[in-house]
């Protein structure tokens, strides 16, 4: 968390006033595969879902889909390598990935990277990872 903070104010940028949330998907390699998520609102009545998404660089958020989420990454800081059904792209500040339910991603920074992530809300269940190490059999 320390990093992030660094960095996040290096950009000049203030996070909201919440509890970060340092993941690291219960593999234990947070420098390899994890991320901090700053949210927002999850507003499940209301429908939306708002947080940012801090990966360091060579940081990976693992490969995973939704079953009914509908996510749109509009990266603020950085540059990430999304991993996007099997291919890849390199996103940069400015850029815009649009993600329906089902598609499979992932993202890894290039470098230290700040995501805004606008979504339908995050409901447990929902997350399905190809790794089925993380939570039950891949699922969260």
């Amino acid at each position: 968390l320390a990093r992030c903070r660094e960095v996040i104010r290096g950009w000049g940028l203030t996070m909201p006033a919440v509890e970060p949330l340092a993941l690291d998907f219960g593999l234990g390699r947070f420098a390899e595969i994890g991320e901090i998520e700053f949210w927002v609102a999850n507003e499940e009545a209301a429908g939306y879902c708002g947080k940012f998404l801090f990966v360091d660089d060579g940081q990976t958020c693992p490969y995973h889909r939704h079953g009914r989420k509908h996510e749109t990454f509009f990266v603020l800081k950085g540059r990430v390598r999304m991993r996007v059904d099997g291919e890849e792209k390199v996103l940069s500040e400015g850029d815009t990935l649009v993600m329906p339910p089902g598609q499979h991603h992932a993202f890894t920074g290039l470098g230290p990277a700040l995501l805004l992530e606008v979504s339908m809300p995050s409901t447990r269940g929902d997350n399905l990872f190809a790794d089925t190490a993380i939570g039950d059999g891949g699922i969260i």
